[in-house]
Order: C-alpha cells, then sequence, then structure tokens
C-alpha cells in the first residue's frame, strides 16, 4: 500500500517524443493504469511525422510541441517542466515501459521516506529481445538492489556518486528549481549534472530497485561510438565534474564482468564483439573529450546528436566548433 502522502503527491510525467511509434499508446496505457495516479502526463514532441502527437492526444494526455532543430535533452525538459503543475516531476523516455503498476508509487517512495532524498531513478530490465552483452550491461548498471548516494560517497565511487537516469526518474519541483533546473543546452548528461549539483549540495540520490522500467538499446559498434564521443563532449563541456571522473576504470569492471559471463556461457562468438564495442566507447569518448583539435564537419559527422550540437553552438554554450 502506498502512503497517504504519496497518494496525494502530484506527479506530473514529462515524455519527450520524436516518432515514437505505435509503442507509445502502450506507455501511456500503462502509466494511466499506476497504483499512483500521474496528476498529468506531459508529451512533448519533436514535430513527429508517423502521428505521435495525434496518438498522445487520443490517449487524453496533454501534448506540447517543440521545433526538431530546438531540441536538446535538457531545455526541452525544462519547457515542458514550466508548463506542469504537479509538485513532483516525473522524467521518462518513449522507449520505457513500466514493469507493474507500482512503478510511481515505488518511484517517488525514497522522495518521502529518505532523509535529504530529492531525486530517484528506477532500475532498467533489459527486454527479452536484447542481446546478451546488453542485458549484462543493464544488470551490471541497474542490480536488484536498491541505495541511496550522498556525498559520503564519492571518495569511493567517485563520478558514479552522481549516475542517475532520465529514461525513468522522479525529483521534487522545489528541488529542480532550486537547482536551476537542467543544464540547457546539453548534448549529453543532464540527468548526471543535476544529480551532481543535489548531492554536491548536500542532498542524497536514490536508485530505487523496486521501480522497474524495460529499456534496452542494441546499438551497433558505430551507435556506441557516436554516443561516447556525444557523452565526451558533454563532459569537456563540463570541466567542474571532471575531478570526479573515472570512466575507464568504470568501463573496465563492466567488461571483465561481460567477459566473465561470455566465458561462463561459452559464447566464444560474441567476444570479437565485445572488444569492438569496448574499444568504440573508449575512442569515442577520448575523441569527445578531445573535440576542439577536430574540423567542425568531423565533429558533427561523429556526433548521434548533430541537431543539438548545432543548436549548442548557436545558443552560445561552451561549445565551439574548429572551422
Amino acid at each position: 500500500m502506498h502512503t497517504n502522502r504519496e497518494s496525494a503527491s502530484n506527479v506530473s510525467v514529462i515524455i519527450p517524443t520524436l516518432n515514437a511509434g505505435a509503442e507509445l499508446e502502450q506507455l501511456l496505457q500503462r502509466l494511466q493504469g499506476q497504483s499512483v495516479q500521474p496528476f498529468e502526463i506531459i508529451v512533448i514532441d519533436s514535430c513527429s511525422t508517423d502521428g505521435t502527437a495525434e496518438l498522445a492526444q487520443r490517449a487524453g494526455v496533454r501534448v506540447m510541441k517543440v521545433d526538431r532543430a530546438e531540441f536538446d535533452h535538457g531545455g526541452t525538459r525544462n519547457r515542458a517542466a514550466m508548463e506542469a503543475r504537479g509538485d513532483i516531476f516525473m522524467f521518462m523516455t518513449q522507449d520505457a515501459l513500466p514493469y507493474d503498476d507500482k512503478l510511481i508509487e515505488e518511484l517517488i517512495r525514497p522522495l518521502f521516506e529518505g532523509d535529504k532524498v530529492v531525486y530517484a531513478y528506477a532500475r532498467q530490465i533489459a527486454r527479452p529481445e536484447a542481446t546478451l552483452l546488453e542485458k549484462l550491461a543493464r544488470q551490471h548498471n541497474y542490480p536488484q538492489q536498491s541505495e541511496v548516494k550522498s556525498y559520503e560517497d564519492i571518495e569511493q565511487l567517485g563520478i558514479k556518486t552522481f549516475f542517475c537516469s532520465n529514461v525513468c526518474s522522479a525529483i521534487r519541483r522545489e528541488t529542480f528549481e532550486s537547482m536551476g533546473r537542467f543544464q540547457e543546452p546539453v548534448i549529453f548528461n543532464e540527468d548526471l549534472f543535476m544529480a551532481a549539483k543535489c548531492v554536491l549540495t548536500g542532498y542524497k540520490i536514490a536508485y530505487s530497485a523496486e521501480a522497474a522500467v524495460y529499456h534496452s538499446h542494441n546499438y551497433t559498434v558505430m551507435q556506441q561510438f557516436k554516443r561516447y564521443f556525444d557523452n565526451g563532449i558533454s563532459m569537456r563541456c563540463n570541466t567542474w565534474i571532471t575531478p570526479y571522473s573515472a570512466v575507464g576504470k568504470a568501463g573496465s569492471k563492466l567488461v571483465k564482468l561481460q567477459f566473465k559471463e561470455l566465458r561462463r556461457k561459452r559464447q566464444w562468438l560474441l567476444v570479437p564483439k565485445l572488444v569492438a564495442e569496448s574499444a568504440a566507447k573508449l575512442i569515442g569518448y577520448k575523441l569527445g573529450m578531445n573535440y576542439r583539435i577536430l574540423p567542425a564537419f568531423v565533429t558533427r559527422k561523429l556526433s548521434m546528436h548533430r541537431l543539438i550540437l548545432a543548436h549548442l553552438e548557436d545558443n552560445g554554450a561552451n561549445v565551439t566548433l574548429k572551422s
């Protein structure tokens, strides 16, 4: 049973979309069938061409629109939050599906029960069709045990202290505002930066394993490269957080876990893919961290988010592409 405080909370669910497809209907239905009902669901759509906005309207949720060229991970979410009426903001992505009807209940529970907990994120379970490597990655990053992270954990966890995911997260409205909302414009890591600001201010971040969503990607090696390239750019533009970073160390732990499991299951044919993916992530990240020495056309070609990159440069963010 959820507490009276939880049931009385107004939860605004915010979902950025772009050509979300028919699965969006299932996501909205599952959200509307939660044990703790959303106060409102806001879909902020980037001019989809597949009827996403119309599908959301038929489902009875509120729809906002943003030009595709103006989308960025922080600013678009901020725009929807400014229009939201709830006292808790719950952020989701279009490709995440609630595991059960207790998602909202369990996700916001730490915000009431945890001392100084202001930001919480859900467990991500790989979809059945996900590759073995992807399933192992989700299990590593989203274990079965919940935890609360605070400033005292930085010495042991480093930047993992700030790990948080807007695939499914919840934050108090008052905290969201006092922390200056999500960084914008931003190409990547708006959730990580918000969590870092919270922790460094003295608040805590909760990982709720009891709140779960199905979410995974079967990225190609090139897609992994581009994703980590953007991650590198994001980190280079936020040097205030790099002293806490140990990307190589964190990545090596995952690779060792994946290799150990491949060996145990005798999945030798997947070893070359693991090696290729690991190299792509590391090289992509290192190149992204040094994007300022690359020609602009190369940077745009290597990015997974070319439009966001252009938006960042146009809006005077700390991104200057070499001409």
